[in-house]
């Protein structure tokens, strides 16, 4: 479902640099690659330009599209190589979103449940994709538990979405040591420590727990460094929030890891159940050995008067 026309006001503009670099011990001699590279334009982000190229050179690539409707490229390099870099470049343009004032006017939580469970209903057929449970979101009674201290009855569905999402800021700390990608809810649960990854897959099972469909945001988030020191290059992040279902609005994203309703500071590569659906990059090698990955982000802003 589309959300309801807002004003096509471009409010940020972005020059993003993603990097992946993989080393290997050993020479690789055939690597095929699965990535979701390519950010997806859609009615609060217009991609204005984007070329994705990697060292060394592939030899065969074919562009494509998930079952998400995420743009993905698979390649394959055949030349012997121990070092593989994949550097996609992109500048996109973000659209005026649903602010504040707008929460506390959508229906309430139970009525979109119910809604849910009479069955499929058209114009909420995305929705289905994403109420239930994924390979790395599970739906659990605790779950369940968590979220309704936010989803008290009545309670308007935005507005509860944000309180649950500043509930998870203020009761988990950040903490990169603490999980991987393999570490379940529950223990995320009881930790109270994880990643972005893993605050934005806690609120999305919490949500699909209630019978409320949620999705996982993939992308790139603005980071502003200390006052009077320079943006350094490669210092920004991937990230991760969720999108939350709402019948008026269409998809309304929270980021639970910065306590806030997304605007103009997050640029979606792609969307899924969870992480497994739209990993950066993932593949198989033959030969390699260890590997080292690093990965550099740069998010630049840039001036408006340009359009």
């Amino acid at each position: 479902m589309n959300p309801l026309p807002l004003s096509a006001v471009v409010r940020a503009r972005y020059h993003v640099v993603h990097e992946t670099q993989v080393t290997y011990g050993s020479p690789v001699t055939l690597s095929q690659q699965y990535l979701h590279m390519t950010p997806r334009s859609f009615a609060y982000q217009q991609i204005e330009s984007h070329a994705l190229w990697v060292t060394p050179t592939e030899n065969d690539g074919v562009d494509g599209m998930d079952y998400f409707g995420d743009k993905t490229r698979q390649i394959t390099i055949t030349a012997p190589h121990q070092s593989l870099l994949v550097h996609a470049e992109s500048t996109v343009a973000l659209m005026q979103r649903p602010d504040l004032d707008r929460l506390k006017a959508s229906a309430s939580w139970e009525s979109l449940r119910d809604r849910l469970q009479q069955g499929m209903d058209a114009p909420m057929a995305d929705a289905f994709r994403y109420l239930y449970a994924s390979p790395h979101v599970m739906c659990s009674l605790e779950l369940e538990a968590f979220a309704r201290i936010s989803y008290t009855p009545g309670r308007a569905q935005l507005d509860a979405a944000l309180n649950l999402t500043q509930r998870i800021f203020d009761e988990f700390d950040f903490d990169d040591t603490a999980t991987d990608i393999s570490t379940p809810l529950d223990e995320v649960l009881r930790g109270r420590r994880g990643v972005c990854q893993d605050f934005a897959q806690l609120m999305i099972g919490c949500l699909r727990s209630l019978g409320l469909p949620a999705r996982y945001m993939s992308g790139y988030i603005l980071t502003h460094p200390p006052a009077g020191q320079p943006r350094m290059i490669g210092a920004d992040a991937s990230h991760a929030w969720v999108s939350v279902f709402c019948p008026d609005l269409g998809w309304v994203d929270f980021d639970p890891t910065n306590r806030c309703l997304v605007q103009h500071e997050h640029i979606t590569l792609g969307w899924g159940r969870d992480f497994s659906d739209v990993t950066p990059m993932r593949g198989v090698v033959l030969g390699g050995g260890e590997q080292e990955l690093e990965v550099r982000v740069t998010v630049t802003p840039l001036p408006l008067d340009n359009l």
